[in-house]
């Protein structure tokens, strides 16, 4: 399984981005497709998860702004980022939890500056 992640950009607080992460498999077959992210001098976190069960889950410091959401025909999971704060400004990686390991999708970067 391949991840593709792409959206990222910059833009100034309070604004919006939409992230995809595209899979090369199905996402219904995965435990869990989310997203990470990693902050210059910072370690990687967890940002958002959305499970094949349909639950979602969320880091509680973009929980009320961010938004995690599934296209399973399309195999494509979405982040969609309102309220944008300097600090949120990161790489964030796409995430899958495989029925056996994990894999991890290339980076794309989030700048949120003014």
């Amino acid at each position: 399984v391949q991840l593709q992640a792409s959206g990222g950009g910059l833009v100034q607080p309070g604004g919006s981005l939409r992230l995809s992460c595209a899979a090369s498999g199905s996402i219904s077959s995965m435990n869990a497709v989310g997203w990470y992210r990693q902050a210059p001098g910072k370690q990687r976190e967890f940002v958002a998860a959305s499970t094949s069960g349909g639950s979602t889950n969320y880091a509680d410091s973009v929980k009320g702004r961010f938004t995690i959401s599934r296209d399973n025909a399309k195999n494509t999971v979405y982040l969609q980022m309102s309220s944008l704060k300097p600090e949120d400004t990161a790489v964030y990686y796409c995430h899958a939890d495989l029925l056996f390991g994990e894999q991890w999708g290339q980076g794309t970067q989030v700048t949120v500056s003014s």
